[in-house]
């Protein structure tokens, strides 16, 4: 078991195949710092789910809150240095985007 803190997963650079994200992202304190971390613990063609409440569905019964529209995780995975392989549609209310190192 490795725990974590707000800012870095700790775990050991290129250490990853895949992280799996399930409605979290939106709740880090440390975004940026966060994603640096698990960016760093990924393997070169290292995979990172990420998997979020859809904005941009009015049906979703969850609060504002706690959704994130493709376009803004698109944005922010970019700024961070990842790159939507592909948005996996299987899922009723949530995305589930794969992203992999630029």
């Amino acid at each position: 078991t490795i725990l974590s803190s707000e800012k870095s997963v700790y775990l050991p650079k290129n250490s990853v195949d895949k992280i799996l994200m399930v409605d979290v992202y939106h709740e880090f304190s440390f975004p940026k710092e966060m994603i640096t971390s698990i960016k760093s613990a990924l393997k070169p063609n290292g995979e990172l789910f990420l998997i979020e409440y859809r904005a941009e569905d009015p049906n979703v019964p969850i609060k504002r809150i706690h959704k994130m529209s493709e376009k803004q995780a698109v944005k922010e995975m970019n700024a961070a240095g990842f790159k939507l392989k592909r948005n996996i549609n299987n899922l009723p209310w949530q995305h589930c985007m794969v992203f992999v190192k630029k």
